[in-house]
């Protein structure tokens, strides 16, 4: 038997829907062909998360792969000092 994966769209759709508790973890499980275990190991893990959404982020994607861009424009160009000089060197 193969596990199945479900998408975190899913699970976020099954969690909301056991928070509201406009049905039981029992109906949502029977709903979704889930285990109640499942879905009640979700919503503590997505409860335990939560505060986690309204923190401050890091650096934004952008700002990091613009970090990465320079860092290797600085090796690229101290690879190109460090032949520019060899290759004097070899003169």
């Amino acid at each position: 038997m193969t596990r199945k994966k479900y998408t975190s769209k899913f699970k976020t759709k099954v969690v909301l829907e056991a928070i509201k508790e406009q049905s039981t973890v029992a109906e949502l499980a029977q709903k979704y062909e889930l285990a109640p275990q499942q879905i009640n190991m979700w919503k503590r893990e997505f409860l335990a998360n939560a505060e986690g959404v309204f923190e401050k982020k890091g650096k934004s994607k952008k700002s990091q792969v613009e970090d990465e861009r320079d860092q290797l424009l600085k090796v690229i160009g101290q690879l190109k000092v460090e032949n520019d000089f060899l290759n004097d060197a070899l003169r």
